[in-house]
């Protein structure tokens, strides 16, 4: 799967204009019929609801955080506003490319007091511009961080693990799945990081039985990292809460008999803080029954986002044994 992942986590995409990762997908899920609905959201059915089948809307997210110009100063100095989840501690001396291709990297003010936090509104791009009329990026353009993907063996880095490891699960599952009761119906969303966008209007749309996201979530396996019972490389996670959603226990449990059943590893996830397109799915139209499985991911919202490839590839395992049966919540 390395070289999708590749791929898929160097392109640029923030939220809002997530075209050129969802180009990549598409051509990854072809023969598949795909569409694209008025969010952007890239969507792909596989299958047919039987009679003991569901139909079910499993989602990852093709988005990214990055930023947009807001300023730019007399001397092409660039100023910005985030786009998602952005923590000024991991800019500084980052480097960022535009959509057009134009390249920069981060500076910072000089600070008063340099044992105090700063904020975005202390940093600049510098885009090697020599003046304001000379500055290659406007007022609006918007630009993803740029790292390339690092791949260390059995542990992978990124600037854009969350979500662009999600989507590759489900590409994944798209290819080996064989034959399923259920009428499947994948999105692969977009605007998740400014509110959960593209998945609440998909859900709305798509109408169904069951949702379930697939999405990265923290971990506590860092040196005086979080207190939270999730590690890179011990298996995907199944979701039991989160920030914005209290997963169905009853789907909690059929992932867990699933895994057990499978000889697969799984964790279990309580993450208090953030959440997923799951959040959209469980309250659209009348509601119906949600959960998520996460790939533990460290340094979320950084420029270097570390997952292993064994859960991700037990994360296909899951998915592709879940929705080959019939699923009964009970």
């Amino acid at each position: 799967m390395k070289d999708l992942i590749k791929k898929l986590v160097e392109s640029v995409g923030p939220s809002g204009f997530e075209g050129q990762t969802r180009d990549i997908v598409r051509a990854a899920v072809v023969p598949n019929k795909s569409e694209v609905d008025a969010m952007g959201n890239l969507i792909v059915r596989i299958g047919k609801k039987g009679n003991d089948g569901l139909r079910i809307m499993l989602a990852a997210h093709i988005d990214e955080i990055g930023i947009m110009v807001t300023h730019i100063d007399e001397n092409g100095f660039v100023r910005f506003t985030n786009i998602g989840g952005v923590y000024p501690r991991n800019c500084p001396g980052g480097r960022v490319r535009f959509t057009n291709g134009v390249e920069g990297v981060i500076g910072i003010e000089k600070l008063d007091d340099p044992g105090k936090a700063f904020t975005l509104e202390q940093l600049f791009v510098d885009v090697g511009a020599l003046d304001k009329e000379h500055c290659p990026v406007k007022i609006g353009d918007v630009a993803g961080f740029e790292r390339p993907f690092m791949d260390m063996g059995k542990r992978m880095v990124a600037k854009s693990m969350d979500d662009r490891i999600g989507a590759a699960v489900l590409i994944e599952v798209i290819k080996q799945i064989k034959t399923t009761p259920h009428e499947l119906v994948f999105v692969f969303s977009t605007q998740e990081e400014v509110g959960i966008r593209g998945a609440q209007t998909a859900a709305y749309a798509v109408d169904p039985d069951m949702g379930i996201s697939v999405d990265v979530t923290a971990t506590g396996d860092t040196p005086k990292g979080l207190k939270m019972a999730v590690s890179v490389g011990k298996g995907p996670a199944i979701k039991v809460r989160d920030g914005g959603m209290l997963s169905d226990p009853r789907l909690v449990k059929v992932m867990v008999d699933c895994a057990e059943k499978a000889n697969l590893p799984y964790q279990l996830e309580v993450l208090e803080g953030g959440t997923t397109d799951a959040r959209a799915m469980q309250v659209s139209r009348a509601g119906m029954s949600a959960g998520c499985v996460s790939i533990p991911c460290r340094y979320v919202h950084s420029p270097s986002e570390m997952v292993d490839i064994d859960d991700v590839q037990n994360a296909v395992r899951l998915f592709v044994e879940l929705l080959s049966h019939p699923i009964h919540l009970e």
